[in-house]
């Protein structure tokens, strides 16, 4: 009598760890989905302004500045007694310049100092003998600055942490909507037949245009 009672919770078994598998890849693709839809809505948004990039090309603000430094911060005989922070900090308290310092180049004649951020560019050269400065900064506005959020361009490590996370998150999302289609009888088969045929179109665009 125990045999056949075994036997039955043997077959019951497998059962209940596939609704168990299908009950959580349904949550975590719903709740995931719904994280996730401002990310899947930003990248689709910023891949298209991308795409079309010439449309936003009038965009870009670039204004010129010139000025006078105190020769003290930038002429000491020894490149390393030049005023590195207050030269930085004196560009951003006065013209409000954005951006990480990507460069600061010493010569002898000249300094050039490189801000990079996203949507933004800001370069000055100085003159070491005189102080004499020329200051240029780009802006490409709001759509520019999307943009290379969207390359993660100029845009520091923390942002680079959220690219990471967003890419899991649309990894996950994948993964478990392809759980769910295999525990849809109906539809399983068409299902996984445009999942191949969408990437046989991707190698097939690949090698038309990737090479």
């Amino acid at each position: 009598m125990t045999e056949p009672i075994i036997q039955a919770a043997k077959h019951k078994d497998p059962k209940k760890a596939k609704k168990k598998v299908a009950k959580i890849s349904r949550w975590l693709h719903i709740y995931l989905s719904m994280v996730s839809f401002a990310i899947v809505l930003f990248f689709s948004v910023t891949g298209l302004t991308l795409n079309h990039a010439e449309f936003f090309a009038g965009k870009t603000i670039t204004t010129q500045d010139k000025g006078k430094l105190s020769a003290s911060w930038v002429n000491p005989k020894d490149t390393n007694l030049v005023a590195k922070l207050n030269i930085v900090e004196f560009f951003r308290n006065t013209y409000h310049v954005k951006g990480a310092v990507s460069d600061f180049r010493i010569d002898e004649s000249q300094i050039s100092v490189s801000f990079k951020g996203p949507g933004y560019a800001g370069d000055v050269f100085i003159t070491r003998e005189t102080g004499e400065y020329e200051l240029s900064q780009t802006r490409t506005g709001f759509v520019g600055f999307m943009n290379d959020l969207h390359k993660g361009r100029d845009t520091g490590k923390t942002w680079s942490w959220v690219i990471d996370i967003s890419a899991i998150l649309l990894v996950l999302i994948s993964v478990t909507g392809l759980v769910l289609l295999l525990f849809l009888k109906k539809k399983r088969s068409n299902g996984l037949w445009l999942a191949v045929a969408g990437l046989i179109l991707i190698y097939i665009i690949y090698k038309i245009w990737g090479q």
